[in-house]
């Protein structure tokens, strides 16, 4: 079993992030260079807040970014540039977005499922978000747009990885340094859209 306070926890909560999870956001852009300043960004899955507290330092207030979720957010005072809707993904009309940008720059999604402890069922649930995710995505994301997107894996990762291939120049599967060990979490890297 793992320290729930481990060092990550400790750094967020030091640094005034929501969660520990923003440093495996922030090790991607690091390494892959998702987000730019001004860009419109789209964050599938945002609750507790952290991903959207590190989106909107990387992308300033000529920027725009949108959090959903089906839980509330923990952030409460969120800049002007930062939105939050509290929504199912997997019911949300995702043209509802486009009141806000017509196509956005990057969309990421650290989705996940309430996890069973049975590894197949969690990671085919994990892979059902990611495909929505994607499928998201190919509706809003502008040509040359980035996706970043947590899937467990399993199974079904293969496929999925296939047809990101399909939609993106660039592909990747990352396991940043911020996932614990023994989590099955990857995240899949999709630049520049097609």
């Amino acid at each position: 079993m793992y320290k729930v306070k481990d060092a990550f926890f400790k750094k967020a909560k030091k640094e005034g992030y929501l969660a520990r999870s923003v440093y495996k956001l922030q090790e991607i852009n690091k390494r892959y260079r998702i987000f730019k300043k001004g860009d419109k960004v789209l964050d599938l899955g945002a609750s507790p807040g952290s991903w959207l507290q590190y989106i909107a330092k990387m992308i300033g207030s000529q920027g725009k970014v949108l959090g959903i979720d089906i839980n509330p957010i923990k952030w409460s005072q969120t800049p002007p540039y930062v939105h939050f809707w509290q929504r199912d993904v997997l019911k949300w009309d995702c043209e509802e977005a486009k009141t806000l940008s017509p196509f956005f720059d990057v969309v990421v999604s650290d989705m996940a499922p309430l996890t069973t402890g049975i590894k197949d069922v969690d990671a085919y649930r994990s892979f059902k978000l990611a495909e929505r995710a994607l499928d998201i995505a190919l509706k809003l994301l502008r040509a040359k747009g980035h996706f970043v997107c947590k899937v467990l894996e399993g199974g079904e990762m293969k496929d999925f990885l296939l047809k990101c291939k399909r939609y993106f120049s660039f592909v990747k599967v990352f396991k940043p340094e911020g996932s614990r060990r023994e989590s099955r979490e990857v995240f899949i890297v999709g630049l520049n859209r097609k």
